[in-house]
């Protein structure tokens, strides 16, 4: 073996990184953590937790929408204005049509935002950033031409949304019984089912999977569509968690859900990455978000210093990955 064969420390953590993504991330987040136990004693406690899960479970959700995009090297950008069309139709039909048809729509209508996705990408090849980009554009229009007629109408937020977006059991968000089924749901897709396994085709080499027989079209639409209905139901929950109707409900989570993707350890080149750190990289985001807020830093400094650790961590990962 010559000196250039041996292992440096930076390409053993880089297969760290690699093969066992969730350990660097978890440690990253414990050290978040105690960080901010150490500027702010005493503000650990159980429900600093409960509120720390609870405000990053809707991230969490649009994250994953980034994440399975983001294994055939997508992106869409989309999701928060189908989440946020979701929330905003539900509140504002349900005293005129009631509950349930008022859902039934919403989420009719993400995922009308989701076939248009699939569509222009896969059927007519517009790239997905500017695919997904231009249809949330034309979605806020319409939306904001859709408030016009119903502005005096009152809005009606369901029980089951408000329970479910801010009630807690054991000192528990309600939430969690609708994340943990999702989470672990996509976590066995990606990874055991069929389809799961054609993202990470894709990703890897298109022309290879198209080759191979792959329908990519057909994939592509499903996944558009797919993601579209999660930024839908995350919409749902959100309208409950923050209890009012606004035309720009989710719009903020849309660039964070794909930080919290590529923190977590998600290739925006494709065919890398898996859902548990999404996970872990949307509660390091969301302790961030704390850590600055308790530091009283103004909102601009706040920003920066988020794009910044942002920015760090993602260089850092993609160093130590191509290291390895």
């Amino acid at each position: 073996m010559t000196l250039t064969d041996t292992p440096t420390a930076m390409s053993r953590l880089g297969r760290l990184v690699v093969d066992r993504p969730l350990l660097p991330l978890i440690g990253l987040l414990i050290l978040l953590v105690a960080l901010l136990a150490i500027l702010n004693p005493g503000v650990l406690s159980m429900f600093w937790v409960s509120n720390t899960l609870k405000i990053a479970i809707p991230l969490a959700m649009l994250a994953a929408c980034q994440t399975l995009t983001m294994l055939t090297g997508g992106i869409d950008l989309s999701v928060g204005t189908a989440a946020t069309i979701a929330a905003y139709l539900t509140a504002t039909l349900a005293p005129l049509i009631g509950v349930p048809p008022a859902i039934a729509v919403a989420i009719a209508s993400a995922l009308v935002i989701g076939l248009v996705n699939g569509f222009g990408i896969a059927i007519c090849r517009v790239h997905p950033l500017i695919m997904t980009l231009g249809t949330a554009l034309i979605a806020t229009g319409c939306l904001l031409v859709y408030q016009r007629y119903v502005i005096a109408t009152g809005v009606l937020i369901p029980d089951f949304l408000l329970w479910l977006g801010t009630g807690r059991t054991w000192g528990l968000p309600n939430s969690l019984a609708l994340f943990i089924p999702f989470a672990i749901l996509v976590i066995w897709a990606q990874r055991r089912s069929g389809f799961g396994r054609l993202l990470y085709a894709i990703g890897a080499n298109e022309a290879a999977a198209r080759l191979s027989g792959v329908r990519v079209w057909q994939v592509h639409l499903t996944l558009y569509t797919l993601s579209s209905l999660i930024a839908g139901v995350t919409g749902l929950l959100y309208l409950g968690q923050i209890k009012t109707a606004s035309l720009s409900l989710a719009l903020p989570l849309d660039l964070p859900s794909v930080a919290a993707a590529v923190i977590g350890g998600t290739s925006i080149f494709g065919g890398r990455g898996g859902y548990g750190g999404t996970i872990v990289g949307a509660l390091i985001l969301t302790v961030l978000t704390s850590m600055l807020t308790l530091m009283q830093i103004p909102e601009g400094g706040r920003r920066i210093l988020f794009g910044l650790i942002i920015l760090a961590v993602t260089a850092l990962f993609i160093r130590l990955t191509e290291r390895s």
